[in-house]
């Protein structure tokens, strides 16, 4: 008994994930939306497509502490957690770009229109593809935790102007740029908020999960590596 509980306060952030999806996946296709010209039922996309990109913002955000934390200390196990969560923000940002092309199809008549900031999305991803290319043509782990660290600072301040600065100083059919009003000025109104932050907050719990694991994986490897050339 005691062990169950123990294994409760350790997983509570799991638990929580599971349950915010949950009720993110029923909310967000069933609950009632503001009916908003040419959005009407497909402003329900604003729960998957932009929350998604929020929790791969915030994994990138950490990814990048994890790779300042390497440079300062040497330390593979930095190196480890700053790959994988950058992992899972590159896997949560090839969704959003998925789910905003379903939605961009049925508002605005294409998947991909060249719109500014879905080329932007398009190019930074792209930016982080070149950093898993670059880390895997490495072979000594220190030579790769240290040049693929540098990467991912210098990819992530080129990312954030990228996505949020440059579309908005052209016309851009996404919502709060080139002059185009945000969701506030149309009506991000409580119904929607109700999912809109927890969808957040489940996505990047989510991502966080698949990173540990994967951190988890990674250190068992270098183990059973070292075991296996040093026995």
């Amino acid at each position: 008994m005691e062990k169950q509980r123990y294994s409760m306060r350790q997983n509570w952030w799991k638990i929580l994930a599971i349950g915010l999806l949950l009720y993110t996946l029923i909310a967000g296709l069933l609950m009632d939306v503001p009916r908003l010209p040419i959005l009407n039922e497909t402003i329900r996309a604003l729960h998957f497509h932009v929350t998604m990109w929020f929790g791969m913002i915030l994994m990138l955000v950490v990814s990048v502490v994890y790779s300042v934390k390497y440079l300062r200390s040497n330390n593979l196990e930095y190196d480890d957690l700053a790959v994988e969560f950058a992992n899972a923000a590159i896997l949560f940002g090839i969704l959003g770009i998925a789910t905003g092309m379903l939605w961009a199809q049925f508002a605005w008549g294409d998947f991909w229109s060249g719109d500014p900031k879905q080329n932007a999305s398009a190019i930074g991803l792209l930016m982080y593809f070149a950093y898993l290319i670059l880390r895997n043509s490495l072979i000594d782990d220190h030579q790769r935790a240290r040049i693929g660290s540098i990467y991912n600072i210098f990819a992530f301040a080129a990312f954030i102007p990228l996505i949020f600065v440059l579309p908005r100083l052209t016309d851009s059919l996404h919502p709060g740029n080139g002059g185009n009003p945000g969701f506030n000025a149309y009506d991000l109104d409580s119904k929607l908020r109700m999912v809109f932050y927890p969808a957040i907050i489940g996505w990047t719990l989510l991502g966080s999960w698949m990173a540990t694991l994967r951190v988890r994986a990674r250190r068992i490897n270098r183990v059973l590596e070292d075991r296996f050339l040093n026995p």
